[in-house]
């Protein structure tokens, strides 16, 4: 495996560990959300809203941890790529359309860490091996 997928899957292993925090806090304290990310409209924020939004972050937080550990799985692969696109569409939209989350550092966080998993997920694309099948269609496909 290359050095640059080893350095993703600690970094995916890294950002998993941190929604875990995220969604121990949305459960127990919801003013987290409203102090933090969404400052615009905190008085949008409430127990559902905070708890909703923890199981967001946890479900992504277990899709990037498995994809750390099967870091060839390329199925696994696109679905963690996609956790990171909605969340920067998420908190693009809140920050930019909705006024909901102003561009703090509670906002800029995630931002930059979607952005940069992003960037980092493209680019470990290329260091993913192909499969034997994907081989064999690809050579099928040239007869």
């Amino acid at each position: 495996m290359s050095r640059f997928l080893n350095v993703l899957r600690s970094w995916l292993l890294m950002v998993s560990v941190i929604a875990m925090g995220n969604t121990v806090q949305s459960f127990r304290d919801h003013s987290f959300l409203s102090e933090k990310l969404y400052t615009g409209t905190p008085e949008f924020v409430n127990g559902l809203q905070a708890r909703t939004f923890g199981i967001w972050t946890l479900l992504s937080s277990i899709i990037r941890c498995a994809c750390a550990i099967d870091i060839q799985n390329k199925t696994l692969y696109h679905i963690t790529l996609w956790t990171f696109v909605l969340a920067l569409g998420h908190f693009l939209s809140e920050a930019f359309i909705y006024k909901t989350a102003p561009l703090t550092i509670g906002v800029m966080a995630p931002l930059i860490v979607a952005s940069f998993s992003i960037l980092g997920m493209l680019i470990g694309f290329q260091c993913i091996p192909e499969s034997q099948e994907e081989v064999g269609a690809r050579q099928k496909k040239r007869n």
